[in-house]
């Protein structure tokens, strides 16, 4: 039983590692994504503060111009760990299942113990009850 234990707390860590790389992924997603949108703003403030919205103008800021590659290169990265996040997903489902697996059979092999149990501790009182009729009939 001891390497079942160990076993389960294998599995356990596992699953754990899995949901912190999941949790890790989302929270650069939403980094990135939350980088994005001030840009977005910075980019407007520019804009109005120069009166001049369209990049192809000779004149537009050249602040703006690469604050919108900056964005760009953030959603690109955000849809590329996108990506890894459902990889990351399907693999702490995975090890979730895992693990719940190696729990049942514990808890099935617990089970059968308690019933081998039962079953010997129910014989013991059969016996003592056996003696005692005996001698009462003695």
């Amino acid at each position: 039983m001891k390497s079942r234990e160990t076993l389960i707390r294998l599995k356990k860590f596992q699953v754990d590692e899995k949901r912190r790389k999941v949790t890790q992924i989302e929270t650069m997603i939403a980094d990135f994504l939350r980088m994005a949108a001030d840009l977005d703003r910075e980019i407007q403030v520019e804009q109005e503060r120069a009166g001049i919205s369209d990049p192809a103008h000779f004149a537009y800021p050249t602040y703006a111009k690469a604050a919108m590659q900056r964005r760009e290169n953030l959603k690109a990265s955000a849809d590329e760990l996108q990506g890894q996040l459902e990889e990351a997903r399907a693999a702490l489902q995975e090890s979730f299942e895992e693990l719940k697996k190696v729990e049942l059979l514990d808890e099935r092999d617990q089970m059968r113990e308690r019933h081998v149990e039962a079953v010997r501790e129910q014989a013991e009182l059969d016996s003592i009850g056996t003696m005692r009729a005996r001698d009462a009939m003695a």
